[in-house]
């Protein structure tokens, strides 16, 4: 995580002298007597609330178990990790008495909900860090009368109480990307952001690192726009500060040309590649060399250059294959790459070669390897047996990446991913029980996570109707489309071929409920958007009339339609033919 200042590279304060009066271990209560045969028997008073510990009120009692959390967590000893939440929950409700001593009580917050992550339970972490950013939100300030070594104080304490609102609010942010929340994580990182401008000023070499920070994350969230915006901020402030051709540079072109490689961009992004490259043979980097060359790879892929491909792939594999060795998996991912490139190629014997020297590798990766390194390995090579027709090896090999990654954390949306793509085999094979079933663990995962707003989740509520239409469970079915209708309304548009093919779908549903009015209407407004859309002599035009037609004649109806003009009412043979090989129909009209 970026920082705001310089890390405090001092050791760790020494516990308090012990006291002769003042002890900061709980004193013992005295005995209470004991009722006398005579007395009336008293009422049992309740016992204290733990914050009403009287020992609490001492003021050496919070540093010295802040002091112990860390050392706890450190040697981990004596509990573990157990231990140090207990010393640093306490630490917190011993500071909360103490006035002043707001960021020693934010700063026992943040270790408590570092032990809750390291736990592995991010969602408790949560509110303990949206109290730390609320303790240290507004700093006091200083009397008008102060003089200047007061309002020095002040300022300093000023400084201080910004670093560790800034802390907090990306401890935040990455606690939310963990659970796989990428909207509330971007938003805690934005407020970090301002926080730690507004204390250093705009131009700070450390805002470019948390800008950069930042744009990765908007990547994640596919916010490609923001992204750019907050990289090339990073650029700017890099190439003024830094020297020429940076190592920092070199990082933000880096990201620079997977942004742009993501708009469609490639020639820009193959000039932020070639110059990041130059940068780090300056430097004598040759392993971030070859992942660069991967990239650019990767990038003559896309503009169809594919002997260039070749070249950059095979000059990224030599270097790999002697700094790693031959069973690392960033070998393996060039043999991805090589057997993507073939299989486009259509050079089919050297594509599955490929694939079967990168599952070798995976077979048995070198120790250390990422999970989801390797999960992604195969999720790209299920793709490519997907190509080649063998369903059943690829969903074999998605079964394999799901295993990898179904525990970790922060890979929910990875996961969601995965499950959708074996929906998505599944129904291609008959086996429509299992489809829905993994769609519905895909939505479910997606709407946990906050992602039930992106255009990837209407499609895959479309596909899960069109499963639930295959098991005859038309009323869950229609619930799914129009679900789906509405997040691709204001995800598409009304007028996106992915939202005009939920209309379709809707309408069939609705004609197999026997709501053959709803399904006209939805029809007519597919069948008015495709003509103006692709001309009224389009193959899906004429789908859509001829269903059109029947549904009017069930209803005893005629269309009304304004003349079209001639322009529209040609189409070439080959568009015909094209459109007729692309298109996949179900027994009961839905589009896939």
């Amino acid at each position: 995580m970026p920082g705001l200042a310089a890390a405090d590279s001092s050791p760790p304060a020494a516990a308090p002298p012990a006291r002769r009066l003042s002890s900061p271990l709980p004193r013992r209560a005295p005995p209470s007597p004991s009722p006398s045969t005579s007395s009336r028997a008293k009422p049992r008073k309740p016992a204290p609330a733990p914050d009403a510990d009287e020992s609490l009120d001492n003021p050496d009692l919070g540093p010295f178990l802040l002091k112990q959390a860390r050392d706890a967590m450190v040697s981990g000893e004596g509990g573990g990790a157990a231990r140090a939440l207990e010393f640093a929950e306490r630490a917190a409700r011993a500071l909360e008495r103490r006035e002043g001593a707001e960021l020693e009580l934010a700063m026992s917050l943040h270790v408590a909900a570092a032990i809750h992550c390291g736990l592995g339970r991010h969602a408790d972490a949560i509110p303990v860090l949206e109290r730390a950013v609320v303790v240290v939100t507004t700093p006091p300030a200083e009397g008008d009368g102060a003089n200047d070594q007061q309002q020095a104080e002040a300022d300093q304490r000023g400084e201080e109480w910004s670093l560790a609102a800034f802390s907090g609010w990306m401890q935040l942010g990455d606690t939310h990307a963990m659970l796989g929340r990428m909207d509330e994580s971007i938003a805690c990182y934005g407020k970090g952001l301002e926080i730690q401008m507004g204390a250093l000023g705009e131009r700070d070499p450390r805002v470019a690192e948390t800008c950069r920070y930042l744009a990765e994350a908007h990547v994640q969230a596919l916010q490609f726009d923001e992204a750019e915006k907050l990289c090339r901020k990073a650029l700017e402030i890099h190439r003024e500060h830094s020297a020429p051709a940076s190592l920092e540079e070199a990082s933000d072109r880096r990201l620079m040309a997977l942004i742009l490689d993501a708009k469609g961009d490639y020639d820009g992004a193959l000039e932020h590649l070639v110059l990041a490259s130059m940068t780090m043979v300056a430097n004598g980097r040759d392993i971030e060399v070859a992942t660069i060359d991967v990239a650019i790879g990767n990038t003559y892929l896309a503009l169809a250059r594919f002997d260039e491909a070749v070249f950059s792939y095979q000059k990224a594999l030599t270097v790999l294959k002697s700094a790693r060795g031959d069973d690392h998996p960033s070998v393996a991912s060039v043999y991805v790459r090589l057997a993507d490139l073939y299989h486009r190629t259509g050079r089919l014997r050297e594509s599955k070669s490929y694939c079967e020297n990168a599952l070798r590798v995976y077979a048995k990766p070198a120790p250390g390897a990422a999970p989801d390194e390797v999960a992604g390995g195969l999720m790209e090579i299920a793709a490519i047996y997907e190509a080649l027709g063998d369903l059943d090896e690829a969903l074999k090999l998605l079964q394999r990446a799901l295993k990898l990654l179904e525990d970790s954390p922060g890979q929910w949306s990875t996961v969601a991913g995965i499950e959708a793509q074996m929906g998505v085999l599944h129904y291609m094979v008959g086996r429509y029980a299992d489809s829905r079933n993994s769609f519905e663990s895909a939505v479910a995962k997606l709407r946990a996570s906050g992602e039930r707003k992106s255009a990837f989740f209407g499609v895959l509520l479309n596909q899960m109707g069109l499963a639930c239409v295959q098991l005859f469970k038309i009323h869950e079915a229609a619930q799914l489309f129009e679900e789906a209708r509405a997040v691709l309304e204001q995800e598409c548009g009304a007028s996106h071929p992915d939202t005009l093919g939920v209309y379709s779908n809707l309408a069939a549903i609705y004609d197999a409920m026997g709501r053959v009015e709803d399904a006209i209407e939805i029809l007519e407004h597919v069948l008015k958007v495709r003509e103006e859309k692709l001309g009224t002599a389009n193959p899906d035009v004429e789908d859509e009339k001829k269903r059109l037609a029947e549904l009017l004649k069930e209803a005893g109806r005629s269309r009304n339609r304004k003349q079209k003009s001639l322009e529209n009412l040609f189409v070439t043979n080959s568009q015909r033919a094209k459109k007729d090989a692309g298109r996949r129909w179900s027994n009961f009209g839905f589009r896939s």
